[in-house]
């Protein structure tokens, strides 16, 4: 089945203090570990998610603006999805260089019409190397819509007792 990819660097870093997505691994700036590992899957289109056009990005990848404000991933996500021209939207998150081509094409080889794909990490969902379908555009906007909300209510953004 043919799906699109994109690869989400939207990211501020402020943990990092630094760049993640020119970070160095194993000699390489992340961005390109990143980008290898997708062109091996052969997606029909890649994308780069962003706050705004990085200097670094390949001109075969076409750049998709998060959708302000942005909230992270969820952003990039949902940009994302408006943009592709297949049915389905695998998405991997910068920071993520342990992720192999192996377990990401085994993520896409489970891809059904209308259906997608979370990997699991030791029993624990990850979204961030995951398979969207197009129908889900619809989930990331309404989610959208109650993010910044969500962000700026204290009472709701606390720790769960």
């Amino acid at each position: 089945m043919t799906f699109s990819a994109v690869l989400l660097a939207g990211g501020e870093s402020r943990r990092m203090g630094t760049d993640k997505a020119t970070f160095l691994f194993r000699g390489k700036p992340l961005w390109q570990v990143q980008l290898e590992t997708l062109r091996k899957l052969r997606p029909a289109e890649i994308f780069l998610s962003a706050r705004t056009d990085l200097s670094w990005r390949p001109d075969d990848v076409q750049f998709i603006a998060d959708i302000p404000p942005s909230c992270g991933p969820l952003s990039g996500i949902a940009a994302s999805l408006v943009k592709i021209h297949t049915a389905h939207l695998l998405a991997l998150a910068i920071d993520m260089p342990f992720m192999t081509e192996d377990y990401l094409r085994s993520i896409c080889d489970a891809i059904e019409p209308g259906r997608g794909v979370v990997a699991k990490i030791d029993n624990r969902a990850e979204p961030l190397a995951a398979v969207y379908p197009r129908e889900a555009e619809i989930d990331f906007q309404v989610q959208l819509a109650f993010a910044p909300n969500f962000a700026q209510t204290p009472e709701l953004n606390r720790p769960l007792s």
